[in-house]
């Protein structure tokens, strides 16, 4: 019986992507950058990155393939524990949404519809028909934000507030 087990990390790259300059993010590689800090000793924790069992199953393997080199700290596993590859989206855009879409098979080959970097973001009368619908008592941040930065900044008050 042959299984797959599909590992996604969300915000979590491997080498840059063709189009990286069009979303700014040249230069990007998640796994070397925090490979190299813990190897240099920039990152807030001390010795190089020793994550063993996603070594096993071909995370540098996959990360080899897809940069030409192994991150710093992380070795060619002695037993592959499984088949490793690394994959180039074909989709548009960078986002969450249409990366999931391709992995279930449903590629996003034009560009995503965004709403505005403006504050507020959302229209008034879309943010009236989630409060209606969703019968909530109204909606924090109405802008774009990183979700670590808008839970840090607004976590406490929609606690506070439900």
């Amino acid at each position: 019986m042959a299984r797959a087990i599909l590992v996604v990390l969300d915000s979590f790259g491997i080498g840059g992507a063709p189009d990286a300059a069009a979303y700014g993010d040249e230069g990007a590689d998640t796994l070397g950058h925090i490979a190299a800090a813990c190897a240099d000793g920039t990152a807030r924790r001390s010795g190089a990155l020793r994550v063993p069992n996603m070594e096993r199953l071909g995370l540098g393997l996959a990360a080899k393939a897809a940069t030409g080199a192994l991150p710093a700290g992380l070795a060619e596993p002695v037993n592959l524990g499984g088949l490793c590859a690394s994959a180039r989206e074909i989709s548009s855009g960078k986002d969450t949404p249409s990366g999931h879409w391709e992995i279930a098979g449903v590629p996003v080959p034009f560009a995503w519809g965004y709403f505005p970097r403006t504050v507020p973001c959302f229209p008034p009368d879309l943010v009236a028909e989630l409060i209606r619908l969703a019968k909530l008592p109204g909606i924090l941040g109405n802008r774009h934000a990183s979700g670590t930065e808008i839970i840090e900044e607004l976590g406490a008050e929609h606690i506070a507030t439900g």
